[in-house]
């Protein structure tokens, strides 16, 4: 059985997002090496999106008080 893993580029679109956007991200531990490529599985790269934390969290500037 041949074992499929994502490149950055593969994972990019996976995510819906360009590759430079993605090199900001902090991505989990890649599954394989091949050679200095790194590589994911769908599986690894679907579970870490779903646990990351959504949009606006732990961030931006504090709300002015009245």
């Amino acid at each position: 059985m041949t074992r499929r893993y994502l490149s950055m580029t593969q994972v990019a679109e996976r995510l819906g997002v360009t590759l430079g956007a993605l090199s900001h991200y902090r991505l989990p531990a890649p599954d394989v090496y091949v050679g200095r490529t790194r590589g994911w599985s769908e599986s690894t790269i679907d579970e870490w999106n779903a646990a990351r934390p959504g949009r606006g969290v732990g961030g931006g500037r504090p709300r002015k008080k009245k």
